[in-house]
């Protein structure tokens, strides 16, 4: 049996008294056949990468595929919510212009090129060995010429493997946490 076209408008069926409104008397048949887009997908847990807070987030994902993120209601720290930088961190992994590719500018040079990333590693590697080098002082045991700024997504034993490294073992003299910003 076929509706009639006045039978299948949902506001018509609202007036007739088919419901209070809110339930599928409201719903065209299209709104109806709506699926979830994360119906069938697998869950991780994760941290927003922004701010010092770390905010927990859901982050759908199928066939290697990233779906959505939102925020983590069994998150004691944000139950769910997410600022609007945590709200976009979906895009920010599936933007378009998203920078993939480790880009260097040499110096003097007036373009940017894309390098391996091995390579980029030695060269910050070299040139941190370099400074540490040049300005550490013997008599106190550190050098003033690097820094470490640690990210909010470092938990405390990471923090403190970092110390211990940083002061430690290159001698860092400013050793800090986003957290403490």
């Amino acid at each position: 049996m076929t509706m009639k076209w006045h039978e299948r408008w949902p506001l018509l069926g609202q007036l007739l008294g088919r419901g209070d409104g809110t339930g599928v008397e409201a719903m065209s048949a299209k709104t109806r056949a709506l699926r979830p887009k994360t119906r069938d997908a697998k869950v991780a847990r994760s941290v927003c990468p922004y701010c010092a807070v770390g905010c927990g987030q859901l982050v759908y994902h199928s066939a290697g595929r990233l779906l959505a993120i939102e925020g983590d209601p069994e998150s004691p720290i944000n139950q769910g919510t997410l600022c609007p930088k945590g709200a976009a961190s979906h895009q920010l992994l599936t933007h378009s212009e998203r920078v993939t590719r480790v880009l260097h500018r040499a110096p003097h040079a007036k373009a940017w090129s894309t390098i391996p990333l091995d390579q980029a590693l030695d060269r910050i590697a070299d040139l941190v060995w370099e400074a540490r080098k040049r300005t550490f002082r013997k008599d106190v045991g550190h050098t003033s010429a690097i820094a470490h700024l640690g990210g909010a997504t470092l938990d405390n034993e990471e923090n403190y493997l970092i110390k211990k490294l940083f002061t430690a073992g290159l001698g860092m003299v400013s050793v800090s946490n986003q957290a403490r910003i």
